[in-house]
């Protein structure tokens, strides 16, 4: 019945400074129809501001979504380099290496690397 993931909805208090944030610091592809839409790969980063729907402000948290890189460690100083703050170190779980972030909202992220097959 479920065929793909259209979008990762990311809840801000401040749409113009996540797009920055996703656009500039974190590189990732604008949607040029969308003014508040980035792309990771094949999956669209939605941008929205739940006050503005009447809804609270709750950022999303314990699902990170899993940002493919190629290096987590010269991702994570690239970013870092940026004013990205992390939390802990860089986790190794004997398949991937990850590093654990957040935006300026507060929605968890990760940059991620799968190095096992």
């Amino acid at each position: 019945m479920i065929s793909r993931l259209d979008f990762i909805g990311v809840p801000s208090t401040d749409a113009d400074r996540s797009r920055k944030f996703y656009g500039e610091t974190l590189g990732l592809r604008s949607d040029p129809k969308a003014e508040y839409e980035f792309w990771v790969g094949d999956t669209c980063f939605a941008i929205w501001e739940p006050a503005r729907l009447g809804i609270e402000f709750q950022p999303s948290k314990n699902a990170h979504p899993a940002l493919h890189v190629d290096d987590v460690a010269a991702a994570r100083a690239e970013l870092e380099a940026k004013g990205v703050e992390f939390q802990g170190e860089i986790l190794d779980t004997g398949v991937c290496r990850m590093a654990l972030f957040t935006d300026p909202d507060g929605n968890d992220l990760m940059l991620h690397h799968r190095y096992a097959d």
